[in-house]
């Protein structure tokens, strides 16, 4: 399998993981080191059926780098998503507290702090709403502020609103996810000069319903 890569220089690289494939070992990491050589160190993950840009790094000191800059929240993470039916406010910012059962892998919105429980925010921007076959599916811009478990899925279907072919949190179309990491955005390590990247979705369902050539 070959894999897109957006960007590529001896301390880090950033490419295109398919949908389906795992983010950290035994699956992404070993084909880029297969594809370009060398050691490749995961920094952030995205779900095995989630697709979109990601940024690896080649040496442990970049790894700790790209850490840092995760944890003070000057990585910039985009998605769009497609979710059954259309959120009442074309924008918002929604918060919650999420428990993620490891043994169910599955994240729950609870209503108080307990053990295990983290705060969560995002904010979303709706870009289209279509009716269509399968009934209102909308087209969602979301920046995450926090990298929890399973995020945008709970946050969302906890409103009613579960993304299209996610059957673990309420929908009820088949077919894969509807999330894909749009862009990223963060300051480059060493230098400091602000790298961003982006790719839109695959050309198919549901991604085909609207138009993206707006949003890149």
């Amino acid at each position: 399998m070959h894999i897109p890569i957006l960007y590529e220089n001896e301390r880090l690289l950033v490419c295109v993981k398919p949908a389906g494939l795992l983010s950290e070992r035994g699956g992404l990491p070993e084909l880029l080191e297969q594809q370009c050589g060398g050691r490749v160190y995961p920094v952030h993950r995205l779900d095995r059926d989630v697709g979109g840009v990601m940024v690896y790094a080649r040496s442990r000191e970049t790894a700790a780098a790209l850490s840092a800059l995760i944890a003070a929240q000057r990585m910039q993470k985009e998605y769009l998503a497609v979710v059954e039916g259309k959120p009442e406010a074309e924008s918002a910012e929604l918060r919650d507290l999420l428990y993620h059962d490891a043994a169910k892998n599955k994240s729950y919105v609870v209503q108080r702090e307990r053990k295990g429980v983290k705060r969560a925010a995002l904010s979303y921007r709706l870009l289209e709403s279509e009716e269509t076959e399968q009934g209102r599916l909308s087209l969602l811009r979301i920046r995450l502020h926090t990298g929890r478990s399973h995020q945008i899925r709970v946050q969302f279907a906890s409103r009613k609103l579960p993304l299209a072919g996610d059957a673990r949190y309420g929908s009820r179309l088949r077919g894969g996810i509807a999330l894909w990491a749009v862009s990223l955005c963060f300051p480059d390590p060493e230098s400091g000069v602000e790298r961003r990247f982006s790719e839109p979705p695959p050309g198919e369902w549901p991604w085909d319903l609207f138009g993206l050539h707006h949003i890149i």
